[in-house]
């Protein structure tokens, strides 16, 4: 077969990666670069985990995407998964609940009581009395090396085109038409085009879709930090509302600040520079949450888009023909589960019965939209 995928993040590569090992001709269309540095996954680095508080369902999942990211370094020859652990901060009344979604599926992580928390991360204020679940063998994604790894893969295997500021404007079928007039075509087409691409799925479909977009904050750590920050695993639910997150600095990325306060929804994609109002908003924040903290720690600032469906507030999949898929991304969970997705979406295309993921969004029947 020959498949057409429109869009060169992490799941329009991963899934040519899948094609690809599974014997099939792919054509792989971005209007820039490929990997494309706007794409939405296209960033230094993503904390994977596997506890899911607010969705058990997504738990098991996690733990198989962990091993298939571990798989996946070597089959791409190149190390991009840090497990530095993960850490949930949460009420110790929550603590049951969480050790028993873990353990469920074989996942040993650890219990961290208020003083412990506090004593083994000096360098973050932690809210008084709460406790955290530490995942040791979660950590950081190199979001980029993953995104340079397969493109750099798939470049090596004959039968692959990679085809590099390439437009799509119109798609018929498994038909694509280019800003130049030029059209490809293929057995099986995937749209993947990340934020930009609602303009490809008609008014019904582009409706469902709500954009958001994320300031984050990128930090050169003090150097008289800097040992302590290396022992520090990605943190969740931290800050005195729970909704910031961390990134740690691992493999000569900055340490990256965010929270949920710093996500709003917007019309249309723009420039990706971090509002002034959005990076003073994140440098208040995170001044209470490490010590010492100041707009001086900032290197960049940045700002990301992701899609996500207005019902359900994930990824979209829908079938806009026999051998025609759209994905519509939802920025890091995406990434988290990316290889799975991946390898569902190719089964998808090549006709074949995918193997459940375990993925409500990839699972359940698609509903069809022709074109």
């Amino acid at each position: 077969m020959r498949i057409v995928i429109v869009g060169s993040g992490i799941m329009g590569l991963l899934t040519a990666v899948e094609c690809v090992s599974a014997g099939h001709q792919v054509v792989v269309l971005d209007q820039g670069q490929i990997p494309c540095p706007e794409a939405t996954s296209y960033d230094r680095h993503r904390s994977m985990r596997a506890l899911h508080m607010k969705n058990p369902a997504e738990v098991g999942p996690a733990v198989r995407s962990h091993h298939r990211w571990i798989a996946l370094q070597k089959q791409l020859a190149t190390r991009f998964y840090e497990q530095v652990g993960m850490l949930t901060v949460m009420p110790p009344e929550d603590v049951p609940r969480a050790l028993a979604m873990l353990s469920a599926t074989g996942w040993h992580p650890h219990v961290l009581d208020p003083d412990e928390l506090t004593s083994r991360y000096p360098h973050v204020e932690f809210p008084i009395g709460e406790s955290a679940v530490l995942e040791p063998l979660a950590g950081v994604l190199l979001a980029d090396r993953v995104l340079i790894a397969c493109a750099a893969w798939l470049r090596r295997r004959p039968g692959v085109e990679l085809r590099q500021y390439s437009k799509v404007v119109f798609v018929d079928d498994t038909c694509v038409r280019l800003a130049d007039g030029t059209a490809v075509t293929g057995d099986a087409l995937l749209l993947a085009g990340g934020p930009w691409s609602r303009e490809l799925l008609g008014p019904e479909l582009a409706g469902e879709l709500v954009l958001y977009r994320q300031s984050m904050l990128y930090c050169d750590v003090p150097a008289p930090e800097s040992r302590a920050w290396s022992r520090t695993p990605a943190m969740l639910s931290i800050g005195t509302d729970g909704c910031a997150w961390l990134v740690p600095p691992v493999a000569g990325t900055p340490l990256k600040l965010s929270a949920a306060s710093a996500c709003r929804a917007v019309q249309r994609v723009e420039d990706t520079a971090t509002p002034a109002c959005w990076r003073e908003h994140l440098v208040a924040m995170f001044a209470e949450v490490i010590p010492g903290f100041n707009a001086g720690w900032l290197v960049d600032a940045r700002d990301g888009y992701y899609l996500a469906r207005a019902s359900t507030d994930g990824a979209m999949v829908t079938m806009l023909g026999e051998r025609v898929v759209s994905y519509s991304a939802c920025g890091g969970s995406s990434f988290k589960f990316a290889p799975l997705i991946a390898r569902s979406l190719a089964d998808r295309l090549r006709g074949a019965e995918p193997i459940a993921t375990g993925l409500a969004a990839l699972d359940e029947g698609l509903a069809r939209h022709p074109q």
